[in-house]
């Protein structure tokens, strides 16, 4: 299962979200779900890029996120989420124990938006395609 962790700014636009998932999308191939932050799952903006991907929308607790250990280690994100990522935490906890990332986090045009990719370990048993962790599946 390959999990989406996106992460935006308030001022973010769809153009910017949809630019670094189609970045992401060009080397590694189709996704299976995105995941954010909860309170960042419940924006608009967010919840408009998962209906126009037709793909399902994963909210990870700030726990959650904490527990993660990140390639990239933002000081900003740190303050707000307690990880170096939101994109590369989001990414990981969805895809649950023994994700690793395929692709750390990268950055809009605009600077708006964030995209990493974790990839499920296949002896997780939440790893099948399409079926993302129950824990965190937004209805």
């Amino acid at each position: 299962m390959r999990i989406a962790g996106i992460g935006c700014r308030r001022q973010a636009s769809l153009a910017s979200l949809l630019e670094v998932l189609s970045r992401i999308q060009a080397v590694q191939g189709t996704l299976d779900a995105l995941a954010t932050s909860v309170s960042r799952s419940d924006t608009r903006i967010v919840r408009d890029l998962s209906q126009a991907l037709g793909l399902p929308l994963l909210g990870i607790s700030s726990e959650e996120l904490a527990q993660q250990i990140t390639h990239t280690q933002s000081a900003r994100q740190y303050a707000l989420y307690g990880t170096g990522s939101l994109a590369e935490a989001a990414a990981l906890a969805a895809a649950g124990p023994g994700a690793g990332l395929l692709v750390t986090r990268i950055v809009s045009a605009d600077g708006m938006a964030t995209a990493a990719l974790a990839l499920a370990c296949s002896s997780n048993p939440s790893a099948q395609i399409n079926t993302p962790h129950p824990a965190y599946v937004r209805q």
